[in-house]
């Protein structure tokens, strides 16, 4: 398969002149430009991107190979492209591009069915796909992932409470886990900056609106499941890249905005306080003693870069400890580009200690996403 990219010079100068001058007004906040040497989302990000270049399909850091793409893998995938995006690395895209090239041929059992909310988001990485390069077929899978999304159960994964999140208007892949927030919206959000239609981000917002009012505690963050009384790090991480990702592409005059924006401030001010003094959060958000964990304090940096950028967060209180966890968290980068202290895939369970005792991944997926988020929030404008 061919790939059209644009060769012309004075078209690639203007381009790349664009890009520049986009960068230079998104960073107009002094705590997001001056980077120590090594330390530039440009440079973070392009490690981080190539490295998920050559690592193969993963299985949840199993020795196995994956019988489907797994979400941390479509996390990391989205990040790359979006990076890509706004450093306007065509090559990049088109290796991102050439790694789904078998998904169209004989690896095609890879694309997850989508029937459960951790798969359905592999719908996210061909609609970016669509959006850089315009080919359709990308479009015509995006799209129907993200309307399966929404239609009648079907499968072995029903149960009766998917009949009954469907007869409101909901996904029947609803289960009231914090995970999903980003998981269903990602997809649906990813739909509408596709198609133009709003009935996308209209579903998003309504359903974010359900777990806000279902699952948000007085305090702003969020215990694993209603039966799970903890504030564990990435699960909270979750809704607030959900909702940041949401936010950046709902219409003000929607009527959940307001909704949706008063339970990310009252998220944003809660993980203000729990932040460390070194820039990090923990395995459990409001346990200082816990473990200092990279998935989530890349969720949450990222959530606090693109409040500051869009004007939500007050960039005095906010700017300063976005830049300070940034810095501190690209120190757990290694000599492999893999970032270490990253929590294993964990199931929800009503025991303190089996958080604690999570494994502490190197290179996990679930580690990477995030960190090529922030670096695309970073040079977002």
């Amino acid at each position: 398969m061919k790939y059209i990219f644009v060769t012309c010079f004075s078209i690639t100068s203007f381009l790349f002149t664009s890009v520049i001058a986009d960068a230079q007004s998104s960073n107009d906040i002094a705590e997001f430009k001056n980077w120590p040497k090594g330390s530039s989302p440009t440079e973070i990000g392009k490690r981080v991107a190539d490295r998920f270049i050559v690592t193969p399909h993963t299985n949840f850091n199993r020795p196995t190979p994956p019988r489907t793409i797994t979400y941390p893998e479509t996390c990391t995938w989205y990040g790359a492209l979006t990076f890509a995006k706004v450093t306007n690395d065509k090559k990049l895209v088109e290796k991102l591009a050439q790694r789904f090239e078998p998904l169209f041929g004989s690896r095609d059992t890879l694309i997850p069915k989508p029937d459960h909310v951790d798969l359905s988001v592999f719908g996210s990485v061909p609609l970016e796909l669509y959006m850089q390069t315009k080919e359709e077929r990308y479009l015509k899978l995006g799209k129907y992932i993200a309307d399966k999304q929404w239609t009648a159960p079907e499968g072995p994964r029903v149960k009766p409470e998917s009949y009954y999140y469907y007869n409101k208007g909901m996904t029947w892949q609803t289960r009231m886990w914090i995970d999903d927030m980003f998981m269903i919206t990602a997809v649906q959000a990813q739909a509408y900056r596709a198609t133009g239609d709003t009935v996308y981000i209209n579903r998003a917002a309504r359903e974010m609106v359900l777990y806000l009012d279902t699952l948000q505690m007085p305090n702003g963050l969020f215990y694993h499941a209603p039966d799970v009384p903890f504030f564990w790090g990435r699960g909270d991480g979750w809704m607030a890249v959900g909702m940041s990702e949401l936010l950046r592409s709902l219409p003000k005059n929607n009527p959940n905005y307001n909704r949706i924006m008063n339970g990310y401030k009252l998220m944003m001010a809660s993980l203000l306080k729990h932040q460390g003094e070194d820039g990090m959060w923990h395995q459990l958000i409001d346990d200082p003693s816990s473990w200092a964990e990279t998935s989530c304090t890349g969720m949450f940096t990222f959530a606090f870069i693109t409040g500051v950028k869009n004007g939500w967060l007050d960039k005095k209180t906010y700017a300063p400890a976005a830049r300070k966890a940034w810095l501190k968290l690209i120190t757990y980068i290694n000599e492999n580009n893999d970032i270490t202290e990253v929590c294993e895939g964990t199931n929800k369970k009503n025991d303190r200690q089996y958080y604690l005792d999570r494994k502490r991944n190197i290179g996990d997926l679930h580690g990477q996403a995030p960190v090529l988020w922030c670096a695309t929030a970073l040079l977002r404008k």
